[in-house]
């Protein structure tokens, strides 16, 4: 029997960090292991706009509904913290990326009661839980009481920079992710309001996230407003002009399960400024300034800092390569073959 997979979250024009990891196991693991069948498994909004793509030969279509249509397969992954009803798939693997819906208070309680019952289901009947980070993983065995042998640690990639745009660097500090109450994009306003007025704030990312109404409403008031511009969702090739142009990435948010724009900042050459909680410094390492991102100035100095410290700006550049080079795409492919291999056993088609 086949393998799926649930590649709902891959198909979209805006993808979140969640839909660029779909993309990077669904890819990987199909051209890595071209014998072996794949479903790639999508839920009925997203199961027509699948057939814009295509697929490996080894790759077939399911559509896919958590009671009522859900496939007959040797494996089933759940990218997104969710799990179909099926007793007839013999094993369950499922990835968890963070847990900040039920830890904070940055989404509706209605949401928030839908992803509890979906996160608790997919916790309880997998066989092994993927976390994207250590943070991740310990609030999963205290949140949902599941023992640490089912969860492996399995971190993101990042893509190589070799094809990267080069441009000239410009008094640019740029913060990449949704403008939302958990990017703390508030705090960071307020402390680019301190900053010498020959630099711009560019915020990329959608404009919807929750708490958006306030943080704009914050921004429109700031007597930094004529240097600050808000993007909304940038393609790869815009976003990657951006990183190519800017001298400092700020990433203050308040919880993270993983954070990858800090290593897409760091293998383009920027030197980063982030949170000293959640999954950060655990991506991070001693390859940015870390800071309370609780306190505005804590975060206001770090930016004046380097702004005004090349060298400092140097090391960090140099560190956040070497730092990058860590995570990789094929690392996490291989180490989920890893687990498939493991439930599953050597007959596995290699």
């Amino acid at each position: 029997m086949p393998i799926a997979i649930d590649a709902t979250y891959s198909i979209g024009e805006e993808l979140s960090g969640v839909g660029v990891y779909s993309n990077e196991i669904l890819t990987g693991l199909a051209s890595a292991h071209p014998k072996t069948g794949f479903l790639y498994c999508y839920r009925p909004k997203q199961y027509i706009r699948s057939f814009r793509q295509r697929l490996f030969r080894n790759c077939k279509r399911f559509l896919l509904h958590d009671e009522f249509h859900t496939p007959r397969a040797e494996l089933f992954h759940g990218l997104n913290q969710r799990m179909p009803i099926n007793k007839k798939i013999k094993h369950r693997v499922c990835t968890f990326h963070d847990l900040f819906v039920l830890t904070s208070d940055y989404s509706t309680p209605e949401f928030r009661k839908l992803f509890a019952a979906r996160a608790k289901n997919a916790a309880e009947r997998s066989d092994v839980i993927i976390t994207v980070s250590r943070f991740t993983a310990d609030q999963v065995e205290e949140h949902f009481k599941i023992e640490r042998s089912r969860i492996r640690v399995i971190h993101h990639g990042v893509r190589d920079a070799a094809d990267r745009t080069m441009l000239p660097r410009e008094n640019l500090i740029l913060h990449v992710g949704a403008i939302q109450e958990r990017k703390n994009i508030t705090r960071l306003v307020e402390a680019f309001e301190t900053v010498p007025k020959d630099w711009k704030l560019v915020l990329a990312g959608s404009s919807s996230g929750f708490g958006a109404e306030q943080i704009l409403k914050r921004i429109e008031s700031s007597p930094a407003r004529d240097r600050i511009q808000i993007t909304g969702y940038l393609s790869v090739h815009a976003l990657d002009r951006l990183f190519a142009r800017s001298r400092i990435f700020a990433f203050p948010s308040l919880d993270e399960g993983f954070g990858m724009p800090v290593l897409e900042a760091m293998v383009r050459g920027v030197p980063v400024i982030t949170s000293n909680r959640s999954a950060l410094p655990e991506v991070a390492g001693d390859a940015a300034l870390q800071i309370n991102p609780e306190d505005t100035q804590s975060l206001a100095g770090a930016i004046n800092r380097l702004i005004g410290d090349s060298a400092l700006s140097t090391e960090l550049i140099a560190a956040g390569k070497e730092r990058a080079a860590k995570f990789t795409w094929r690392s996490a492919v291989n180490k989920t073959w890893g687990i498939y291999r493991e439930l599953v056993g050597p007959g596995l088609t290699p």
